[in-house]
Parts: structure tokens; C-alpha cells; sequence
């Protein structure tokens, strides 16, 4: 009796079907017959629901396109919230607007509903926010498809849940350690670094650290990726802030003058030294030097560089007065210390006088979520400087163009993703920067030393990290695939002689590009 009256109340209940609308569903939907129905089209067809409501962050015109397409499928009504996310794996974003979609469904059917999410279509961050809200804030069934196996649900044992909220919570916790290692939450100082990646986080909380003691900090990273932003907002995190800040590059100082341009000289002490001028070291007293490129610096001044770190004084060429200084040093490289130390270009001993604080910074590619954050912001920037500038229209980027950004490789960081930004808007007639706007806009830059025409060449030696040489090859030509075929995974897969979309699909999944 009692097991009839709980079947009965659930037939009584709304059947709901939620979901996001993948590249994979669209595809379908502009009768691809690789890759079938799709996932969404796949469940519709094999199930009866009350309503199927749909999450889209794509352009306008693909979610109108597959909502009357998909109409088409099944006589169940269709709702379609259109959300918008800065990025198709933003975990918070997705997270926020899932539950909003899902707390909507309940207002309307006033919480009389059998919820099922589906995690097949979309990205894999969408799926893994699904099963959470399923095992914790919103008990759903989870349902899976594919063209092999067709539609069932997929069990999801809820200790796998289990080991997902710790992870959440204890970002909460760390933000907890922080405030009582006396960090406030928000840190003005550090606030023109653009990050929300863990990895971008954790070296952000490092300089944080270290900005109020004096001590040497080395600062390592490809070139392009913030050495000296984060050396500014070191310097001005430091009780040193209200003093002199001055950047040097050391291989930009022509060899024979560098002494002079570090010290000073008086005089008459060399051949054109029509008047005597102090040094960057005595010019930034009491404040800190910032030597980029340390690694370029010739030997005989990384023996005078070392005396200063030292003694803390400086001599004047031309004088055999010295001054003392007290200056903070950091020093930035794009070069492995360590290796230069190793091949004697670099001494010894001034390394670890340098290396008592080291940070190294990722490189653009290693910074999961960011590239997308950085792209709104640099455009947003970009927008504002150019309110003045004659003829110039408020640019916006379509979803496909910042997908092509999202793929490339940036080599050169940062700074090439800006760079690249700004040539797309300035080149660009129209409001929206498209697809070949950026790729016009993209610079194709050879690798060297390590890259893949040289793949065959490498000294084996001192060993050699076969699988990381695999996947160099697995990337390059991954990436050039899709690239070429405009992201279409079907066309790519046969230029890359690959079986089937699904092999290429599995190829990117392993090398982390899907």
C-alpha cells in the first residue's frame, strides 16, 4: 500500500530535464551524420518529459537555430535560459548559473518535480557541477548518452560526491589561513594582476609573503609573463613603498657602460663624461633596483653586482669614495639560473646571494581559467583607451573568436595575448571581433631549440623525457589540426589521419586541449 502511494505521488510529479546545449548537440543539429542525433536529441527521443529546459552560452543565433531543430524531436515544452560565462570550463560561473536555472524550475513547478540532469552535453566542467548539485543541493537523477550505449543513467556512487565538497570547502579554509597569516582579502597592491587560477593564486600569495621583508627575490618566468608587474607590486606592498622604484634591463645597457649606468661616475672619468651623475643603485636608496634579465649581465659586473649585496656600498667610477646604500634587489630572468650556473656563465655565488626568495611564474598556458579573464579585461581596457581615438568602435569578441584564443599556444605570454587583442581591434572594421580577425591578428611564431622541426635532434645525453617529447608533436599538430579545420573535429580527425571525430576527441582529452 504504502509502495503504490509513493509511485502514485510520483507520477503526480513534473518530470524536468536539464541541461547545457554542447558544440556537440549543434553539430548534430545541421545534420552531421558522424556524430548522430546528439546527446540532447538522443535523450528527448528515448524518454517522455514535462518540460526540457535548456542552458545555452552560445551565440544567440546557434541557441535559436537548435531550439526550433530540437522542437522538431519531441512534443515536450522547451524552456531555454540563455547564460553567459566568460569561459566553457569557469567552474564558479557554471556552478552559479546552474543553480539559478534549477532554482527557477522549482519556483515555477513548485518544487513538485522529478529532476534529471543530463552530462553528456557540454564540457566536462558542466558535467562534474551536475553531479554535485545532484548530490548535494538538488537530488536529481543522472543520465548519460552516446551512440554506442544509447541513454542510461549513470551511477554515480555518492562517496565520489563525497570527495568533491571537501576540495570546495577547503578553498574556503585557505582563505581562513590566509587572514590569519594577517593577509586581508584583498590586496590593492597586487590588484593589476589578472588571475583566478589556483596556480596564478598561489605564487600571488608567495609575493604576498615576502613583499615586507627586504630580502633578495628572484623572479623566474618565459618572457612576456608579468616579471616585472610582479616586482612592482612587490615593491609597493613593502614598507620600502614611498620610495624609489627603478628598473633596470640588463641586456639593454651596452657593455661598457653598464658600471657606469649601475653606480655613477664622475667627471672626466671616462672619455664623454662631460658631468658627474650618480648610479640606478645610489638613485634608488632606501627604496628597490629591479634588475630584469639578470642573466644577461657580464661576469665581471656579476662580481661587482655581488660586492654591493654584500657590503651595501657603491664606488663611483673616476673616485675612490664609497657610499653606502641600502637598497631591496629583485632580479628577473627568462633563463633556467640554475643551468647558467651549470654551463659557468652565470657565478655561483651571486646566485644564492639573489636566490633567497624565488618565484617562478607560470607560463600563460599552465594558468587554467585565466586566458579568458584576461581577454575581457585587456578588451575592456582597450575599449576605454580608445573612446577618444578617431573612428574607433567599441569592440566586442564572438564566442568562436575567443574559443581560437582559448586553443593557441601564447608563447609570448601575456604580453602576446594583449598585443594580440589590441592588432584585432584596431585592424577591425566591425563591432563584433570575429573568427578571422584573430587569426589575422595571431602572430605564427617558429619554435626553437625545443620545437617540433627540431624534434629528431635532441641530445640524448643527459637523458631525454620521451613521453614530454610525444606530446609536443601531439600538441603541435592537434592544434594546427583544428585550426586549420576551423574547430570542426570531423574534417580534423581525417587530416590528421585519425580513425574517427571520437579518436580525435580521446587525443585532446589526453593532452589536455578538449
Amino acid at each position: 500500500m504504502y509502495l503504490h502511494k509513493i509511485i502514485y505521488m510520483n507520477d503526480l510529479m513534473n518530470t524536468i530535464l536539464a541541461c547545457w546545449i554542447g558544440f556537440t548537440d549543434i553539430k548534430a543539429s545541421k545534420d552531421n551524420s558522424d556524430i548522430g542525433l546528439g546527446p540532447i536529441a538522443q535523450a528527448v527521443a528515448s524518454r517522455e518529459y514535462d518540460e526540457i529546459c535548456l542552458i545555452s552560452d552560445l551565440q544567440s543565433g546557434d541557441t535559436e537555430s537548435y531550439t526550433q531543430w530540437i522542437k522538431s524531436k519531441t512534443k515536450s515544452p522547451i524552456k531555454v535560459y540563455q547564460e553567459k560565462l566568460s569561459g566553457p570550463t569557469v567552474f564558479s560561473e557554471i556552478y552559479e548559473s546552474a543553480v539559478r536555472v534549477v532554482e527557477d524550475i522549482k519556483k515555477r513547478h513548485k518544487e513538485d518535480i522529478n529532476l534529471t540532469f543530463h552530462i553528456s552535453p557540454g564540457t566536462p566542467h558542466m558535467a562534474a557541477v551536475w553531479i554535485i548539485l545532484s548530490k548535494t543541493r538538488f537530488p536529481a537523477e543522472i543520465i548519460e548518452s552516446s551512440l554506442k550505449y544509447g541513454v542510461r543513467t549513470a551511477s554515480i556512487p555518492f562517496d565520489i560526491s563525497a570527495d568533491f565538497i571537501p576540495d570546495l570547502l577547503r578553498k574556503s579554509d585557505r582563505n581562513l589561513e590566509r587572514i590569519a597569516a594577517g593577509f586581508s582579502s584583498d590586496a590593492q597592491e597586487f590588484s593589476d594582476i589578472i588571475h583566478r587560477s589556483d596556480t596564478m593564486t598561489r605564487v600571488v600569495v608567495k609575493a604576498r609573503r615576502i613583499a615586507p621583508r627586504s630580502i633578495p627575490v628572484l623572479i623566474e618566468g618565459e618572457s612576456g609573463t608579468g616579471k616585472e608587474l610582479f616586482a612592482r607590486a612587490i615593491h609597493k606592498a613593502s614598507p620600502r613603498k614611498e620610495k624609489p622604484f627603478v628598473a633596470i634591463n640588463c641586456g639593454a645597457i651596452p657593455v661598457e657602460l653598464v658600471e657606469s649606468e649601475f653606480f655613477g661616475h664622475e667627471k672626466g672619468a671616462f672619455t664623454g663624461a662631460s658631468s658627474s651623475r650618480i648610479g640606478h643603485f645610489e638613485a634608488a636608496h632606501e627604496g628597490t633596483v629591479f634588475l630584469d634579465e639578470i642573466g644577461e649581465l657580464p661576469k665581471d659586473m656579476q662580481v661587482k653586482l655581488l660586492r654591493i649585496l654584500q657590503e651595501g656600498e657603491v664606488k663611483k667610477i673616476g673616485t675612490t669614495i664609497t657610499r653606502k646604500v641600502d637598497v631591496r634587489v629583485i632580479a628577473a630572468t627568462n633563463r633556467n639560473l640554475i643551468e647558467e650556473v651549470a654551463a659557468g656563465s652565470f657565478r655561483n655565488d651571486l646566485f644564492y646571494r639573489l636566490a633567497v626568495a624565488v618565484i617562478k611564474l607560470p607560463p600563460l598556458r599552465e594558468r587554467q581559467g585565466d586566458i579568458s579573464l584576461l581577454i575581457d579585461q585587456f578588451l575592456s581596457r582597450i575599449n576605454q583607451e580608445g573612446v577618444n581615438e578617431p573612428g574607433y568602435r567599441h569592440k566586442k569578441i564572438s564566442a568562436s573568436a575567443k574559443n581560437i584564443m582559448l586553443q593557441h599556444a601564447w608563447p609570448g605570454n601575456v604580453r602576446e595575448l594583449q598585443n594580440t587583442l589590441t592588432r584585432a581591434a584596431v585592424w577591425s572594421l566591425d563591432e563584433v571581433l570575429d573568427d578571422e580577425d584573430i587569426r589575422e591578428a595571431l602572430l605564427q611564431v617558429p619554435e626553437r631549440g625545443h620545437g617540433v622541426e627540431n624534434i629528431l635532434n635532441r641530445s640524448i645525453e643527459q637523458g631525454l623525457d620521451l613521453p614530454q617529447v610525444i606530446k609536443t608533436v601531439a600538441v603541435h599538430y592537434l592544434e594546427r589540426g583544428l585550426s586549420e579545420c576551423h574547430g570542426n573535429k570531423t574534417q580534423a580527425a581525417k587530416k590528421l589521419g585519425l580513425t574517427s571525430y571520437q579518436t580525435l576527441s580521446n587525443w585532446l582529452k589526453k593532452y589536455g586541449l578538449e
